[in-house]
């Protein structure tokens, strides 16, 4: 398949011209969070119900996990550590998931090193996701902004230009 074809269900509404900037592609959206087509509030739907369903599943896994503990009846304080680990990582993952929707991170290897964090609290990071598509697609407002000022740059570099500068009239010596 060619770099122009497109598969079915990747629509690119970006209404820009081929020489402008390119809006950024959000997981499950692609660039139809710029001018909100291609299904996009169905997509929103989808993102936000599947996040809450991964999030239950998640929870019932973890209730499995916390039993089997109760079975090998390790004690109540390793069962409390274990409750809280989770409990915090996800309060942490939510945090900096949502975070992550309104800016880009100040310090990546601070972010890397928060990715085993965010991986046990992942439960915190689908509710992010399910809470955020409420009112836009997960990162659209940052990357809207972002694509905006460089839509403007754009233009104003694109307006400076007057015509070709070799066509200009070159003034006469005397």
């Amino acid at each position: 398949m060619s770099d122009d074809e497109q598969t079915p269900g990747t629509e690119q509404n970006t209404g820009t011209t081929a020489g402008g900037p390119q809006p950024e592609k959000i997981r499950f959206f692609g660039t139809t969070w710029v001018d909100h087509t291609g299904h996009y509030a169905l997509r929103r739907v989808g993102v936000a119900a599947g996040s809450l369903a991964a999030a239950v599943a998640a929870c019932f896994v973890l209730r499995f996990a916390y039993q089997g503990l109760e079975i090998a009846d390790i004690g109540g304080f390793v069962n409390m550590l274990v409750v809280v680990m989770f409990a915090v990582c996800s309060a942490i993952a939510f945090r900096k998931t949502w975070e992550g929707f309104g800016r880009r991170p100040s310090d990546p290897g601070r972010e890397e090193s928060l990715r085993s964090l965010k991986a046990i609290g992942f439960i915190g990071s689908l509710l992010a996701y399910f809470v955020r598509c409420f009112t836009e697609a997960p990162g659209e407002k940052l990357r809207r902004a972002e694509y905006e000022t460089s839509r403007a740059q754009y233009e104003k570099r694109r307006g400076a230009r007057t015509g070709n500068p070799a066509a200009r009239k070159k003034p006469k010596r005397k």
